[in-house]
């Protein structure tokens, strides 16, 4: 996946655990959980502005877009999956 999420790198400066932020953002433990592991497919916008807000960030902190190594392979893929 070419978008990443960088939560569990945040929560580590911060000193936070995943149980301090479900808290502090009344987030399911368990959504926390995926979005720290990076094994949602989708983030609620919501969510990443009340995470944005407790951890006092910027949204470029938590979610950075990492090209795949091979741009015209991903493409072509993505074509292939149109009906």
């Amino acid at each position: 996946m070419a978008i990443r999420i960088l939560l569990s790198r945040k929560l580590g400066k911060v000193r936070w655990t995943q149980a301090d932020l479900a808290r502090r953002t009344g987030i399911r433990p368990s959504t926390i959980n995926d979005m720290y592991h990076e094994m949602c497919e989708r983030v609620n916008l919501e969510y990443l502005d009340r995470i944005c807000t407790v951890l006092n960030c910027d949204i470029n902190e938590l979610l950075v877009y990492d090209p795949p190594k091979n741009r015209e392979e991903v493409i072509t893929t993505y074509r292939t999956k149109l009906p």
